[in-house]
Parts: structure tokens; sequence; C-alpha cells
């Protein structure tokens, strides 16, 4: 579907792929429209929902400034997926014994390796490029407890909230891992930090500003520079931990002695959807931000997920200019965590995660299905965005 919508409150459009949108994105997505460094027009994807500042599922193209709270707090956060050998049929009945393996094998929620399991040569140069940012900010030591020693045990870790390890079987009887997380406490705390700084820059113009955390760095400025460098490394820890973390549950899959033995046969992609980089469009070099959104150039593989019990989807980019060659990262909520957690209970939860493998305790009804956009409806309303290569279901579907 086309462009279903324009908002026309501020210096420049904003373009919505939807018409399911709450009143609140309205709002947020008005706000960003008026700032005056924006390029062109915004972007809002199908799974566009309300978020901190700026909206989720918003592609901001910005000329000359940058807006850490658009790129948020989990920087680089993303997807992986990646084919296996498997058909269907080599997966056991009960598929609990491979769940907890993947649990036992990948730390999840607050939990962290004992010790970093990347190598050494990784892990210095990481560090190397992370002491030349803490050097010149080194309050951001303080954001996290440990922090030198907790980015690395971090390393292929999947946190909380939003984050999965999934198997799921494609429309071809294929089994796929695929993984959702980001840069973990280090980007939280890189993210926190660098928002605070960009409050202060702006400095008496803050209370001009329609949100105070549309709070931005001009391009030149010392802190603009360092946000980039930060932010950069961040969005390259992000990649990384997903890498780990895929190599540790292929291990735990190739260690069970349920699964015959296989090997993979493709990865679809590990690509960001919180994150900022340089792009060109409309004719100009921008700093484009993707909150909540992945990029699908033309012929680009990307990874839409559903939420727990939904379909997945493996797509192609048809890069489409109007939404910044764009299309949303997932099904997008529906409602708040606490309205989920009001709304539903654990009975709900086992009914809409019937035949899936997963954790069915209370821990996890706030990413009940029912909070979510419908999938199908999401990927409707994004055909002039991608097309569908695989469509995933899941069977087992690990949270923190």
């Amino acid at each position: 579907m086309p462009i279903s919508f324009m908002l026309n409150k501020g210096k420049v459009p904003v373009k919505i792929f939807t018409d399911d949108v709450d009143s609140g994105s309205l709002t947020q997505l008005g706000n960003l429209s008026q700032l005056p460094f924006i390029h062109s027009h915004i972007a809002a994807m199908p799974d566009v929902h309300h978020g901190i500042g700026a909206t989720v599922g918003s592609v901001i193209p910005t000329r000359g400034a940058i807006i850490p709270a658009a790129v948020g707090v989990d920087i680089g956060c993303g997807m992986n997926a990646v084919r296996l050998s498997l058909k269907a049929h080599d997966l056991p009945d009960n598929l609990y014994n491979i769940r907890t393996a993947i649990e036992q094998r990948v730390p999840t929620g607050f939990d962290e390796h004992e010790r970093p399991s990347l190598n050494g040569a990784t892990l210095n140069n990481m560090g190397k490029h992370l002491d030349v940012i803490t050097d010149k900010h080194p309050g951001l030591v303080k954001m996290l407890k440990n922090f030198h020693r907790q980015w690395g045990k971090q390393l292929g870790t999947l946190g909380g909230g939003n984050h999965f390890i999934e198997l799921c079987i494609d429309e071809s009887d294929d089994v796929w891992v695929m993984l959702h997380s980001g840069s973990r406490g280090v980007g939280n705390a890189i993210g926190r930090y660098f928002i605070e700084k960009a409050k202060k820059d702006v400095g008496r113009e803050l209370g001009q500003l329609p949100d105070k955390d549309l709070a931005y760095f001009t391009e030149g400025t010392q802190h603009f520079d360092d946000y980039v460098e930060a932010v950069g490394w961040a969005q390259d820890y992000a990649m990384v931990n997903r890498r780990e973390m895929m190599r540790l549950v292929l291990d735990a899959l190739q260690r069970s002695k349920a699964l015959p033995a296989f090997t993979t046969t493709r990865e679809a992609i590990n690509c960001h959807h919180n994150y900022v980089q340089k792009e060109t469009h409309f004719g100009a070099e921008v700093y484009l931000t993707r909150k909540g959104a992945i990029s699908a150039q033309l012929g680009q593989l990307g990874i839409i997920p559903g939420s727990m019990g939904a379909k997945s989807y493996i797509v192609r980019g048809l890069g489409n200019a109007q939404s910044f060659c764009s299309c949303s990262h997932g099904a997008g909520r529906r409602m708040s965590r606490t309205e989920a957690k009001r709304r539903f209970n654990t009975l709900d939860l086992e009914a809409q995660t019937k035949g899936i493998e997963c954790r069915k305790d209370k821990g996890v009804v706030d990413e009940i299905p029912g909070a979510y956009k419908d999938i199908d409806v999401v990927m409707q309303n994004q055909s002039d965005l991608v097309e569908v290569v695989h469509t995933l279901k899941q069977v087992i579907c690990v949270k923190g």
C-alpha cells in the first residue's frame, strides 16, 4: 500500500504508511516535524507507536544535527537470522530440552557470562576504542556498575524486554534461528549520557523545543563528534553481540543429542533497527535515524519479526524513496507493558502461544501477542516497501 495519509503540522510533512496511529504518536511526529533541521519529510512505518521523545517506527533525516533520544538507549538494537540444513521433521516432538539448552548457553535477562566468551583480540580492539571515548568522557564510566568489566561479559547475552531467540520453520519446512538484541548495558549508558549532554548543550533553548527529549547536537561541535564516535562504537558492539549470541546458540544446537548434525545454509542478515548513519536522500547527505525501522534498499534483505506466537518475515527491500528506503522493524506495540499486564494473564498467554515452546509465566505477559499489532496487517501496509522472501513461524521462543 502507498502512503496512507500526510500530517502537515510542522516545517516538513510526515508521510505515514498506515492509518492505525495512536494520538500520542501523532503528537510526537508533529513535534519532530517542527524542528528546523529535518530534511524533506519524516516517514512513519506501519508499526508506528508512541516512544520516548521520538516515535518508534519513525525515519528521521537531519542535516547538521542529530537527536540522541531519537536513536534511543538501546543503540544498535536489531536482528540476526540464519537458515539451517535441518527440516521440521528433524525436530523432536518435545522442544523443552532444546529451549533449556539455549538458555544455559546464552545468558538472558540481567544475567551475563562469568568471563568474556569472545577471543582476546576482538575484545582488546573494542576496548581500546572504548577507552578513547571514556578518556574524553570519564562520566560515562559512572553510568554503569563495573563499566570496564561488564561490557565484555555482556557480549553474547540476550537481555530482557522484547529481546528474544527463536527457532522458526519457513514455508519450505526449513529451520531457522532468529534473534533480537542490541548493545546491552554499555549502549544504554552511552545513550543516557549523551541525551543529558544534548539537553545541557541546547541550554536556554531547551524550553523552546516542543519536547525536551528532542534536544540535539549541532554538527561542528565537540559533543556532536563525540556522540557520532560513541554511537558508532555502540552500533558495532550490538552487531558483534548478535554474532556472538548466534554462535553460542548454534553451538548449543550442535551439542544437542535431540538433533542430527547440521550446517548453516544462509545468513539472511544482521541488521540494526535503532541507529543513525550517513545516507543520501532527496539530493542531500543526511544523518538518517531509524528508530524502530530497518533499511530496505532495493534488493536488500531484512528481518521483520512478529510477536511471540505470530509469524515473522524475511523480506527484500524495494528501495522506496518516500520511506527513505526503510520499512517496519516488527509488528509494533498496540498497548504499553502496564496496560498489557492489566488486560492479560498467564491463561491468555498460554492460549496465544499454544504450540510454542516458551515461557508462559507472568514475567512475560507484557510480551503477549495481543499487546502487539497484527503483523499481517503491518505487512499489507508496506507492500510498497518490501516483498516477502520467506514466512517464518516460531516453534521455540527464548526470552529474558
